[in-house]
């Protein structure tokens, strides 16, 4: 009689599949009487035709080559924009003249996509000098107005360089899209190049993350062989170990004063409240609801519900550093105020001032435009990092 047995379920089966696993590891390592598992390859990287990073750690590359006023880099077969802080994939595409959707599809992201500063955005076609498509005729799209903001900051004291394009200099780089699987580390093994030399060159950031369909710049090798290491002492070969001072003299008589004791001629604490300044405190630009609040790198300002024509006030006294537009000619004010602060008034019309005139607190410097719906937006800086303006704000 023929007895059949049900397949094994469960943790009996776990314990088989995994005994089995052992086996063909086993099977695949040298067994020489020690441990079965010495010599086995856990991450994948010796054998014939594996990838090392060993060449590449000794290879040198080039500085990425500096961008024009706009931030493209031209080289014969491809252009490249560079993004500046605060920049999304439709500022860019603006800068340069070109549609956002396009550029945002080219390069597999979304046009409202904030963009790291130095990361690299690939361009579809060629642009001309001045940043215009050459017989497009497609209107720059609208930009972020935090975005603007951001880019009046950065003209603030620094003259815009002209908007010609550079040529790069020494060879033309590969350019290489990312396929699925692919990361930032296997990529520069395949080119023989440091995965930080390519993060660099592509402002991958601090995790070096890449995307399915984004377009990298694979960076150049140097001319000027690395320099070489110099030999370091074996343990034990280098300087004599200084004996400490305290195993040869003994510390001197360490005299405290009881605890109890009150130090002679304490000062009295201050009074930091009766001290505090004045110069950093500011009253709101207008009166209104505050419809979107401040969250640093997507809207690094607040924006103020008020109705079209209502009059702007210098939030406090200072000296007009900018007045600039963006693409669409909006007007934007940038006021530069004691202890390193700038504020910054986007979403005005009906301006009353000029660069370079003194403003005190309250005064009327603008309107604000008509719009659906109609705001202000108000930025606090401290230098050109952005903080929240309601700390600021009586």
């Amino acid at each position: 009689m023929t007895r059949t047995f049900p397949a094994p379920t469960g943790p009996r089966l776990h314990i088989l599949w995994l005994g089995g696993a052992l086996a063909a590891l086993s099977a695949c390592t040298p067994t020489t009487g020690g441990n079965p598992f010495d010599g086995m390859d856990w991450d994948m990287r010796n054998g014939p035709g594996v990838l090392t990073t060993a060449d590449a750690a000794l290879s040198a590359t080039e500085r990425r080559p500096a961008p024009d006023g706009r931030g493209v880099i031209s080289y014969p077969g491809y252009q490249v924009a560079v993004a500046r802080r605060g920049d999304t994939v439709a500022s860019v595409a603006a800068r340069v003249g070109i549609g956002a959707q396009e550029l945002a599809q080219y390069n597999a992201i979304m046009p409202t996509d904030l963009l790291r500063e130095g990361e690299i955005v690939a361009l579809p076609r060629r642009v001309a000098d001045g940043g215009m498509s050459v017989g497009t005729g497609v209107a720059p799209s609208p930009v972020d107005v935090s975005s603007i903001a951001t880019t009046a900051l950065d003209r603030v004291g620094t003259p815009t360089p002209p908007a010609t394009t550079r040529p790069a200099t020494g060879g033309e780089p590969v350019r290489h899209q990312v396929r699925r699987g692919e990361t930032a580390f296997s990529i520069a093994r395949s080119y023989n190049i440091s995965a930080k030399a390519l993060g660099e060159w592509n402002g991958l950031g601090p995790n070096l993350d890449v995307r399915e369909g984004q377009y990298l710049i694979i960076p150049v090798a140097s001319a000027t062989p690395p320099a070489t290491t110099q030999a370091v002492s074996p343990p034990g070969a280098g300087s004599a170990t200084p004996t400490p001072p305290s195993a040869t003299r003994p510390l001197p008589a360490e005299q405290t004063a009881p605890a109890a004791a009150k130090p002679k001629d304490t000062p009295a604490s201050p009074q930091l409240g009766s001290q505090a300044t004045t110069s950093t405190r500011m009253q709101m630009p207008v009166q209104g609801s505050i419809i979107r609040p401040y969250a640093k790198g997507r809207n690094d300002g607040i924006d103020i519900s008020a109705a079209a024509g209502t009059p702007v006030k210098a939030a406090a006294a200072g000296t007009v550093a900018a007045i600039t537009t963006d693409t669409a000619q909006t007007p934007i004010i940038v006021v530069r105020h004691a202890d390193n602060l700038l504020t910054v008034y986007a979403g005005v019309d009906a301006i009353t001032v000029k660069k370079g005139d003194t403003v005190s607190r309250g005064q009327n410097i603008a309107k604000v435009r008509a719009g659906t719906p109609s705001f202000l937006h108000f930025e606090v800086r401290r230098g050109v990092d952005s903080t929240d303006p309601v700390a600021f704000l009586q």
